[in-house]
């Protein structure tokens, strides 16, 4: 069966449900979301159920709309003053970390590739296209394993990592389009020209998604829109304006949305609460539709050929590759002990960005390329299973693992930004009510005020001469000392 205009949408709507009661299978046996919707493609492909689906350039088209959600949602979720310790290293990993991987594992792939027990005769510079595109941690694996398990780390580590995978795609971009463009041409590398390219993109991509970052918060604080909803359809079509700007200008227009969410999500901003709720479920729509794509575009029966030679590639990323260009970029960073290096190491990721990637040498035509694809399906697949299901597992193992932070409070109120005050939960103990129980002689700090009072599954409007028991919960709304920035 193949996808047309008559049934694309009845196909693509059972292939997200059955995705979903999946995932809610395999969430209880710790196995990563995204491996799931990645197989459930690959069940439904054309060695599965027979859907037909081998539009590389469609492929790229939805990964390329969905990693600009992603991470500009992930952007938005993340804060300066969590990043801000890690910003250094971070920054390192996502550039020098991206490099020192493409160089190691490409060395490894050229040779190897001599050996008569492989399958596979690449050149040198396929070898590190090959390494390229494989070589920066997946923003979408890292974003959602990390929060959806709710892991707190110590030394900063999840900061570090969520900043690493949102920043580290246009240097792997870069490597793999200019590597595309060296080998097409038949010329020897320019290395003077590949640092050149390198700054403009990051140039025109901090830029620009700086300034559009900036842009969006004064317009949607400032525009009066007749429905609140229309706020989030407007800040979705400034991303992809942001996107393809940035991209003409032949700037990265990846880093461009993630710059632009963190800017957004560090300012005040009208109607958060519908962004928040509309970019979540936004980006798990994408997310499903991005892997599902992704594992009904690959041939299981030709991955299966290259797969001893790709389990090879794979064990040597994830024991030597990374592990050796995390602890060599964190060298100077003293504050991180050997424990968090290697699980920094162990949080190298690989999920779509990966597979994206691999489908620009196919529409290149490079020689080769299909086996390429097919070696970083198989790796993606290797480390969404490895590494995947045990990251919360090693974060025990080396002991770095925190109580997971509370979120909002007990009586599931939010107020939005506009409102310059924090909300808290209290619950009363008897040594608090032993002198008094009316809410009027209760010691509230100046400033601070009780809204609601739940009390079992009963929720209380509170006055002056309530009576107050052990076990109530107050919902106190008070002054912020510190005001956001601007």
């Amino acid at each position: 069966m193949i996808f047309t205009a008559e049934n694309i949408l009845m196909i693509g709507s059972i292939l997200i449900f059955s995705s979903i009661l999946i995932s809610k299978t395999g969430y209880r046996f710790g196995i990563p979301t995204l491996l799931l919707f990645l197989v459930v493609g690959m069940l439904f492909g054309s060695d599965g159920l027979g859907l037909q689906f081998n539009s590389a350039s469609d492929a790229q088209f939805i990964g390329m709309i969905a990693l600009s959600i992603i991470l500009f949602s992930g952007g938005m979720d993340t804060k300066y003053t969590d990043i801000k310790p890690v910003l250094t290293p971070g920054i390192v990993l996502s550039t020098a970390g991206v490099l020192l991987t493409t160089l190691l594992t490409g060395v490894f792939i050229f040779y190897i590739s001599d050996w008569n027990q492989t399958n596979i005769e690449l050149t040198l510079m396929t070898s590190l296209l090959l390494a390229a595109t494989m070589s920066s941690t997946d923003s979408a694996s890292v974003f959602n394993l990390l929060r959806s398990q709710r892991m707190n780390l110590k030394q900063h580590l999840r900061p570090m990592l969520e900043l690493e995978s949102g920043s580290n795609d246009p240097m792997a971009y870069m490597l793999t389009i200019v590597l595309i463009q060296v080998i097409s041409s038949g010329s020897h590398p320019d290395f003077l020209l590949i640092t050149k390219d390198l700054l403009v993109q990051f140039f025109f991509g901090g830029v620009i998604g700086y300034a559009m970052g900036r842009f969006s918060v004064w317009l949607i604080n400032r525009i009066n829109l007749s429905n609140s909803s229309l706020y989030s359809i407007l800040l979705l079509s400034l991303v992809f304006i942001t996107f393809t700007i940035t991209d003409q200008l032949h700037g990265n227009a990846y880093l461009a949305v993630y710059i632009m969410g963190v800017i957004l999500g560090n300012t005040k901003l009208a109607f958060r609460k519908e962004i928040n709720t509309f970019m979540s479920g936004l980006t798990w729509l994408f997310q499903i539709i991005m892997f599902l794509t992704l594992g009904l575009l690959v041939n299981p029966h030709e991955m299966l050929d290259l797969a001893a030679v790709a389990l090879l590639i794979g064990a040597f990323m994830i024991i030597v590759a990374r592990p050796l260009s995390v602890f060599l970029c964190l060298l100077p960073f003293r504050n991180i002990t050997a424990k968090g290096k290697l699980f920094v190491s162990w949080v190298g990721l690989r999920g779509a960005t990966p597979i994206i990637f691999a489908t620009y040498p196919v529409l290149a035509q490079i020689e080769g390329s299909q086996q390429l694809f097919n070696i970083v399906f198989f790796i993606t697949l290797v480390s969404l299973v490895v590494q995947g299901m045990t990251i919360t597992k090693a974060a025990k193992l080396l002991h770095l693992d925190l109580p997971a932070p509370k979120e909002g409070n007990e009586f599931g109120v939010e107020l939005p930004d506009e409102i310059d005050t924090r909300l808290t939960d209290l619950t009363l103990t008897p040594e608090m009510l032993a002198t008094q129980n009316k809410l009027a002689d209760m010691q509230i700090p100046k400033g601070t005020l009780v809204m609601l009072v739940k009390r079992g599954s009963e929720f209380l409007i509170p006055n002056g001469q309530m009576e107050l028991r052990p076990g109530d919960k107050l919902l106190l709304i008070s002054e912020n000392k510190h005001k956001p920035a601007d």
